[in-house]
């Protein structure tokens, strides 16, 4: 995820935080399915969609912080 995405991600609300991250889960799940099946020779997809959603957490955590202080 480049820089401007992940700025972009620290706009928005927690709750299309969760959906984001819902839907990376799904990509995950989807990705390999297609790798064990040997059907996507893009063998990083899975490492990046995790990746992703990992940043994306970590936003969601720093967002929940914030409210609570």
């Amino acid at each position: 995820m480049k820089i401007k995405e992940l700025k972009d991600l620290r706009i928005k609300e927690v709750k299309d935080l969760y959906t984001l991250v819902a839907k990376k889960e799904v990509e995950v799940i989807k990705n390999a399915v297609k790798i064990s099946g040997a059907k996507e020779k893009n063998l990083k997809l899975l490492k990046i969609a995790k990746k992703e959603i990992a940043q994306i957490l970590t936003i969601i955590k720093e967002k929940e912080k914030q409210i609570n202080k």
